[in-house]
């Protein structure tokens, strides 16, 4: 597998053009929007609601509406007058009216960049109700201090340090899973969901924290869970580390098992993890890879006349892009030529993501793949470019041609240009409605060979 890693990382820019991501706020909003019986509560300027909820919402599968989210949660919308005098009175009136008329078991204060700018005590104001016995908790999530990921974790990092107990009775058949940024992953609820099936097949109850059939009582109790599951090479991973330090309950991390191959391998390392037989796990696999196949049959003597090997581009952040091309590989047989990491890593970051997944693809298609890394998507047509027309014999005619774009909306040109088809996964998706539709486990990657299979077909 080859990177580009040795290249010094970009000085630092104003701004990025085509960025895959939102600020911290947004994240943060995401997450505690996705929280059972939970009010976000934002302290910030005006403006910021709507533009998450069109720009980061309506980018996640257009996904903008929901109880207390999108344009619908309380904010203190700071004015002139905050910025002068100081916010944090606004916020207290807010605060008071929220918890008066919102139904919700938690409220959650995320402040942006106009407060922390100004020097609000947001502490202090929590503190007055928590110490009322109301339950409030607070996480500074100002969008200068990082990306969408960054507020996610800071949301988590806060459930563990001020809303899960200390203590908890020990439940051997619990497991904690997280690393799936809400709206960031446009298919969160739908993969959160084949990962808890896949626990389940173990013996085990997944406590996934967001979306449907989460609860937040049991996270609550979630120190007495037997292991951590961190479903991230990347993310969650310093959430993970707090939680064991005060908590003491240990983790593994394992990317998105996308599909029958990845599948197999996740159910082995967390079967090893939790002391699952081996046996047993073995039979699951094969049971399950039994009904999987039987699915997939049917569409092989199509898949092979459209000539399956092929090659494809990938691009995506460092949850899916590897997740992706791993299962175009391994499972419908296709040549990822390309895989670009759209995220804004360090030099340490990178190296860890690629030393993870080399471990996991060495001797096999991975050492064959171009790896870059491009946070300005800007610069994403030349990377492309660099690694197909190098190969071209003529510079008008490339000597071979990607089949596939798997990457984002904003994907769509390139994929057009380069006469291929293109499927929307990594976001922003905003040419898709995505409900519960996910493509973690085997029926996961049934429905991802049906997506990838349709974008071919779809034009006939």
């Amino acid at each position: 597998m080859t990177s580009i890693l040795d290249e010094p990382l970009p000085p630092l820019v104003s701004a990025l053009e085509r960025p895959r991501w939102s600020c911290a706020l947004g994240g943060a909003l995401a997450a505690v929007g996705a929280l059972p019986r939970t009010i976000p509560v934002m302290h910030a300027g005006p403006g910021c609601a709507s533009n998450f909820t069109w720009m980061q919402n309506g980018s996640g599968g257009l996904a903008t509406g929901g109880y207390c989210s999108g344009l619908a949660m309380p904010g203190s919308n700071l004015q002139d007058s905050e910025v002068v005098f100081g916010g944090h009175e606004r916020l207290g009136e807010e605060l008071a009216n929220a918890i008066k008329i919102m139904d919700g078991d938690l409220y959650f204060v995320l402040t942006g960049c106009v407060p922390e700018v100004i020097g609000d005590d947001v502490d202090a104001v929590v503190a007055e109700y928590a110490n009322d016995g109301k339950p409030v908790v607070f996480a500074s999530t100002a969008g200068f201090k990082g990306n969408s990921y960054f507020g996610y974790e800071q949301v988590l990092k806060t459930l563990f340090k001020s809303v899960v107990e200390k203590g908890a009775p020990k439940q051997n058949d619990l497991v904690n899973v997280w690393g799936v940024p809400p709206t960031q992953d446009v298919f969160w609820r739908g993969n959160l969901q084949g990962v808890a099936r896949l626990l389940q097949l173990l013996g085990f109850r997944a406590n996934y924290f967001f979306g449907s059939g989460a609860d937040l009582d049991l996270i609550k109790k979630s120190a007495g869970a037997r292991l951590n599951i961190v479903l991230s090479d990347l993310y969650g991973i310093e959430a993970a580390e707090l939680f064991k330090e005060l908590h003491g309950v240990d983790f593994i991390s394992t990317p998105l098992p996308f599909g029958a191959a990845a599948t197999e391998k996740f159910l082995r390392t967390v079967g090893a993890a939790l002391k699952v037989s081996g046996e047993a796990v073995e039979k699951i696999i094969d049971a399950e890879g039994r009904r999987h196949y039987e699915y997939l049959e049917g569409l092989l003597e199509v898949f092979n006349d459209m000539e399956a090997q092929r090659y494809a581009i990938v691009i995506g952040d460092a949850n899916y892009a590897f997740a992706t091309a791993d299962f175009l590989a391994e499972d419908l047989g296709f040549l990822p030529d390309l895989i670009a990491v759209t995220d804004d890593l360090t030099a340490e970051k990178r190296e860890i993501l690629l030393t993870k997944r080399s471990a996991r693809v060495a001797g096999r298609y991975g050492e064959k793949s171009q790896v870059v890394f491009i946070a300005d998507g800007a610069h994403l047509t030349e990377a492309v470019d660099d690694t197909w027309r190098a190969e071209s014999w003529k510079k008008y005619h490339p000597a071979k041609r990607p089949a596939i774009v798997v990457g984002s909306s904003l994907d769509r040109g390139l994929a057009a240009a380069l006469g291929a088809a293109h499927l929307t996964v990594a976001f922003p998706v905003s040419n898709r409605a995505v409900l519960n539709r996910g493509y973690t486990g085997y029926d996961g990657g049934l429905t991802l060979a049906e997506d990838v299979i349709s974008s071919f077909i779809a034009a006939r």
